[in-house]
């Protein structure tokens, strides 16, 4: 197959690993990964490597380069078992791109301005293109929760938010107060879930405050309060939560959440 870029500033450097979408006909999320590996071009080359069997649609050199693998019309295999707002096949519905960066196998080095200018760019071309959603702009982590952690609590959301990419509030203040952990049950923890499944979040609506629900904390923590990434649910992170959802078009005007 014959690939030309989708976005007009990408390199295409083919990638054998990819298929059809299945069950959609348009990308409608956006996946931003990090590549953990401290040699950015073995990293780009584990992509088109066939026995990999993992590829994205875009890489992003630190530089702000931009390479494209995959045509976003087709299915790439970049966010594995994964799940979001009920939908269990992510590659199928999204557009993955893997950021070079080290990530925290490498001390979770910072993001160079070029490269956010650059993400910023291919988010705002897809964005278009494709009408995603700003809360469909996610992290490998928020769809994949205690499996993945990137791109990391390093990664500029707010940057991104600011240039028309993303969804999100600014955090709520870190204080002291009640707060909920791992082990404690009841109704509070019930509702914690069922916002956090609004949201889009996989999680079961049990009332128990579990190993996974800790998970899925931390990823909200580390995308929309990363200032303390600890699975323990205080009241700035909840208050962020609610604020988060009552901006949600869907929710506006209702008494929903």
């Amino acid at each position: 197959m014959k690939l030309e870029a989708d976005f007009a500033g990408a390199r295409v450097e083919p990638s054998p690993n990819h298929g059809e979408r299945k069950g959609c006909d348009a990308p409608d999320m956006i996946i931003l990964h990090y590549t953990g590996m401290p040699d950015h071009g073995q990293a780009l080359s584990w992509l088109k490597n066939i026995q990999s069997e993992v590829s994205s649609h875009y890489f992003v050199w630190p530089d702000g380069r931009i390479v494209q693998l995959v045509p976003e019309s087709r299915r790439a295999w970049h966010a594995g078992k994964s799940i979001w707002a009920g939908e269990t096949d992510i590659n199928s519905r999204s557009i993955g791109i893997e950021i070079a960066n080290a990530g925290h196998p490498g001390g979770l080095p910072d993001y160079s301005s070029e490269q956010i200018e650059a993400v910023i760019r291919l988010c705002q071309d897809c964005i278009a293109r494709w009408r995603i959603r700003p809360e469909r702009v996610l992290a490998h982590s928020d769809v994949a929760p205690r499996r993945k952690v990137d791109p990391g609590e390093r990664f500029p959301w707010r940057e991104l938010h600011r240039q028309g990419v993303g969804h999100w509030v600014e955090p709520s203040p870190i204080r002291s107060g009640r707060f909920f952990q791992k082990g404690e049950s009841g109704q509070p923890i019930e509702a914690l879930q069922g916002m956090l499944a609004l949201y889009g979040y996989g999680i079961e609506i049990t009332g128990e405050f579990c190993e996974k629900t800790e998970g899925v904390v931390e990823a909200f923590q580390r995308h929309f309060r990363p200032a303390c990434v600890d699975g323990i649910a205080d009241m700035s992170t909840i208050e962020t939560l609610h604020r988060l959802l009552t901006e949600l078009p869907r929710f506006q005007g209702t008494d929903e959440v």
